[in-house]
């Protein structure tokens, strides 16, 4: 896998120190290869709750297109990264993850353990596999006034994502979607390619049926401070955090706020846990003057120790 962007010197003496998550669309073919030896244990554990391996489906490009099978592969991989990086003394100040992103997040913050966490990715990515009715786009480069107000007059749409200030994700009926696309002017717009219009009240059953299976975990207390997507204030009891992730599937990732929010609470330094960039990107967007960093596997890790090590 490859470094990130980690170079000797960027690792700065940190105050306080952010981990995030990233969620579905960060995927990449061949991701977490090189934990197969290192997490073999772990990797042994999900395939016996999966039924199938992660480091082999990370590897197939079409099964990664398939929510059933990217949203475990996340999780595993971003849990098994996470602890790699415990392991060698390394704790957050807070975390956040993006959509999927999150129950990567509360398991780094010990609200459950890693098999509990895997049952409700994999129950959720069923679930969300299966709810084929709508549709999502994402629109850049747009006046936020006045998407806003198109929203508001739109029935059947809302904002899924607010990723920054200039990228976001909306959710809902395919024509309400395609009714907002055409009528707000945009540098661009994308329809996403998933069947069903997540993070909105179209996903009302599917998150209906899922809250009873999320009821069933136990969930404790955050050992750190969690900035949840419908919730960006940082939290730890274990009662809010669950409510907060009940919501999740109808409500708006609010990332943006989320970004915002990191200085106010004295972040200087953001690591991002597992594939691609999407989250130090969009942070980086959003706030300047943090330092920002890619884990993405053993060798980012590695170098990650090497610049830490290095400061005076």
């Amino acid at each position: 896998m490859g470094s990130g962007n980690l170079k000797v010197g960027q690792v700065n003496q940190m105050k306080k120190t952010a981990w995030v998550f990233p969620g579905q669309g960060s995927q990449s073919v061949g991701m977490g290869q090189d934990l197969a030896e290192v997490c073999a244990e772990k990797l042994a554990q999900a395939e016996d709750i999966l039924g199938w391996s992660v480091l082999a489906a990370s590897q197939d490009e079409e099964k990664l297109k398939d929510t059933r099978y990217t949203q475990p592969c996340l999780y595993v991989i971003e849990c098994a990264i996470a602890d790699l990086f415990t392991e060698k003394g390394h704790q957050p100040s807070l975390v956040a993850g993006h959509s999927l992103g999150e129950y990567s997040a509360l398991y780094a913050a010990g609200v459950f353990d890693f098999a509990s966490g895997l049952r409700l990715v994999k129950r959720r990515a069923e679930l969300m596999a299966e709810a084929s009715a709508g549709a999502m786009a994402a629109i850049m480069g747009f006046n936020r006034e006045e998407l806003d107000a198109k929203l508001a007059e739109t029935d059947g749409v809302v904002l899924a994502n607010d990723n920054n200030p200039m990228q976001v994700v909306i959710s809902g009926t395919p024509e309400a979607v395609e009714t907002v696309m055409n009528g707000v002017k945009a540098k661009r717009t994308v329809k996403l390619k998933v069947g069903g219009a997540f993070h909105s009240p179209l996903m009302a059953d599917a998150a209906q049926e899922f809250e009873s299976v999320l009821a069933e975990v136990v969930f404790a207390d955050a050992q750190v401070p969690v900035m949840s997507n419908v919730d960006p204030q940082p939290e730890t009891a274990a009662a809010a955090l669950k409510s907060r992730l009940t919501a999740q599937m109808t409500g708006s990732v609010r990332w943006r706020e989320i970004s915002l929010s990191l200085p106010e609470h004295e972040i200087d330094t953001v690591v991002e846990m597992g594939p691609g960039k999407v989250l130090t990107g969009l942070i980086k967007k959003t706030c300047k003057g943090l330092v920002l960093n890619n884990v993405d596997g053993l060798e980012a890790i590695a170098n990650y120790q090497t610049a830490t090590k290095s400061l005076p």
